[in-house]
C-alpha cells in the first residue's frame, strides 16, 4: 500500500487552558505542577500586599525567622528562609541600611556575624504578618480545622521527604 503524499497534515486546533482548579490544574494535575501552581499564586498575592510597606517576601521571610531564631548567622538563614546566601546577603544588606536588623560578632567565633531585629524590624515584621495573616486566611477559606492541620502536616511531611 501506498502512502497518500499529497495529503496535508491536519492541524490540531489549539485548546485554551483551564483555570486553576481544572483539567490538569486541578485534582488530576502532577503534585509538583501544583504545589508550584499554589506557591505562584500565594507568592504572587504577598508581593502585592508587603508593596505598600516597601517590603518583600523574602525580607518577610527573613524577619520571621529572625523573630522565631534570634541571632542566626547569614548562612543560618539562608537555610532556614530557603534561599540563597547571596540573596539572603542582598536582604541583610537592606534590612540593616534601613535600621531593620542589627549584627553582634558570635561570641565564640568573632568572625561569624549574628543578626537580630531592631524595634524597627519588629514593627515592620508586625506589619507584614497583618497582611500575610489576611492572605492566611483566604487560604484557609472554606477549610475545616481538621483539613487545614492534614495540609500542615502534609506540607512539612514533603520538605522532610525531599532534604538532600
Amino acid at each position: 500500500m501506498r502512502k497518500n503524499t499529497n495529503s496535508r497534515p491536519t492541524k490540531a486546533t489549539p485548546q485554551k487552558p483551564p483555570p486553576p482548579g481544572q483539567g490538569k490544574r486541578g485534582e488530576s494535575g502532577y503534585l509538583g505542577y501544583l504545589l508550584r501552581q499554589a506557591q505562584a499564586a500565594s507568592r504572587l498575592s504577598l508581593e502585592r500586599a508587603l508593596a505598600d510597606l516597601g517590603a518583600t517576601p523574602p525580607q518577610f521571610v527573613v524577619l520571621t525567622m529572625l523573630k522565631a531564631y534570634p541571632g542566626l548567622s547569614g548562612a543560618e538563614l539562608a537555610r532556614v528562609a530557603i534561599l540563597t546566601p547571596q540573596t539572603v546577603s542582598v536582604i541583610i544588606g537592606n534590612l540593616e541600611r534601613d535600621g531593620a536588623i542589627k549584627k553582634t560578632p558570635h561570641p565564640v567565633h568573632g568572625r561569624v556575624l549574628q543578626w537580630t531585629l531592631t524595634p524597627r524590624g519588629l514593627a515592620l515584621l508586625q506589619k507584614c504578618r497583618r497582611h500575610a495573616m489576611a492572605l492566611e486566611r483566604k487560604l484557609a477559606a472554606g477549610m475545616k480545622p481538621q483539613e487545614l492541620r492534614a495540609i500542615r502536616r502534609w506540607l512539612a511531611k514533603i520538605a522532610e521527604n525531599l532534604q538532600p
